[in-house]
């Protein structure tokens, strides 16, 4: 079961993820196999916390935290309706810590290959 933010409790609903997710990468160049990746990952996750019940918030965190590294633009089309950004500068502070974030896993990974 899912818990959603205004307490109410619904089934899991596989279909209704991957339509989420198939949204956010609507016209980018994602193929549908990582989407459904992502899906069965997030699933896969789920039945591992061993729960009868999850936080939709959580769920909505796996699948951010995915979509981060597959396509930044599906990541930003996928917060803002899960965040609910109440203005431009709230988008725009997001999209500045996916920069920084990305700057950062830059530099990780030229240090790595130096050593």
């Amino acid at each position: 079961m899912m818990i959603k933010q205004d307490g109410r409790r619904e089934a899991f609903d596989r279909q209704k993820l991957l339509s989420g997710i198939t949204r956010a990468c609507a016209k980018r160049p994602v193929p549908m196999q990582a989407i459904e990746a992502i899906v069965d990952d997030i699933e896969a996750q789920l039945h591992t916390l061993g729960r009868s019940e999850v936080d939709s918030q959580r769920v909505g965190q796996m699948v951010m935290e995915r979509l981060r590294t597959l396509d930044d633009v599906a990541y930003v089309r996928f917060a803002s309706v899960y965040r609910r950004f109440a203005d431009l500068e709230s988008l725009q502070a997001e999209i500045q810590r996916l920069r920084d974030r990305k700057e950062r896993d830059q530099e990780q990974k030229s240090q790595m290959k130096l050593i």
